[in-house]
């Protein structure tokens, strides 16, 4: 079903804000462990009313931060390609305030061996790029086999982020994939498009973003959450990935929310009370909205 390509989206390009020859040149040959980065956003609880700063206009980011439901899918994802290859590892890459950690914990827990998690005041008001930045330099020192992202998170919604690291790092990028595989150093992905699929294939190392259902996410385990205790988290701060606190947060920040106002209630509707010419009244509705 759909087209089939037979290159990546993406190709290496410039390395923006990064020295040249910053690419990530690991490749994986055949029946080799298979190291996977997995980047994992820690979001406000969906389930609790969201707040914004009065100053900036940015989310509240306080307290217990969870794992974005989104972000599991990566994760199970690593996890069975790590497993496939009979070694390796996943490690967790995050950018979140105040050192927090109960949503890396969670995906821990899923059984990724470890994490890195960057966490430095300079990073309020970080817009994607700067988010991008950040999360490639940590990415870097892993040196992974594949670095695997959510399409977008659930609280940004740009989906630009994952590409952006990939033309940091200089790595091919197939998004939207829906299915994963990987053989002697060469990924392959059916990526969703609206007609289909695209088979997509590129050499590694490489970035992918899967859709929600790509797999069915594990459930931690008791004996899971009791070693994710004890599985290390690196902690970093901005200075650690060799930036500069200009580059990061709102001062490196390309755009700026200037204005935010309540979306407008939705208006009651016009009932209709069919007396023989209802039908004559419905197809003028539709003829001033211009849909027909």
């Amino acid at each position: 079903m759909g087209d089939r390509s037979p290159a990546g989206e993406g190709g290496p390009g410039p390395s923006l804000g990064f020295p040249a020859g910053s690419t990530i040149r690991r490749r994986v040959g055949k029946n080799a462990p298979m190291n996977v980065v997995v980047c994992v956003k820690q979001i406000p609880d969906p389930a609790s009313p969201g707040a914004l700063d009065s100053s900036d206009h940015t989310l509240v980011r306080e307290g217990k931060l969870i794992l974005d439901d989104s972000d599991s899918y990566g994760v199970e994802m690593a996890l069975r390609l790590a497993e496939k290859a009979g070694g390796g590892e996943v490690t967790l890459v995050s950018m979140a305030p105040n050192g927090e950690t109960s949503g890396l914990r969670t995906a821990l827990a899923m059984g990724a061996a470890k994490a890195i998690l960057i966490s430095d005041d300079a990073l309020s008001g970080s817009d994607a790029l700067s988010t991008a930045k950040v999360l490639a330099a940590a990415i870097k020192r892993a040196q992974p086999d594949l670095v695997v992202a959510a399409t977008e998170s659930t609280d940004g919604y740009t989906g630009t982020t994952p590409v952006q690291i990939a033309e940091l790092l200089g790595l091919p990028s197939v998004t939207f994939a829906k299915s994963v595989d990987v053989a002697d150093g060469q990924l392959t992905v059916n990526r969703q498009t609206e007609a289909g699929y695209d088979e997509v294939s590129c050499p590694l190392p490489a970035l992918i973003t899967v859709t929600a259902g790509v797999v069915e996410p594990r459930y931690p385990s008791f004996k899971g959450i009791m070693a994710a205790k004890g599985k290390p988290v690196e902690q970093l701060t901005v200075a650690d990935l060799g930036l500069s606190a200009d580059q990061v947060g709102s001062q490196g920040a390309r755009q700026e929310i200037v204005e935010v106002a309540p979306a407008e209630e939705r208006k009651a509707g016009e009932v209709i009370t069919d007396e023989g010419d209802a039908h004559e009244r419905i197809v003028a509705f539709l003829e001033e909205l211009k849909i027909i």
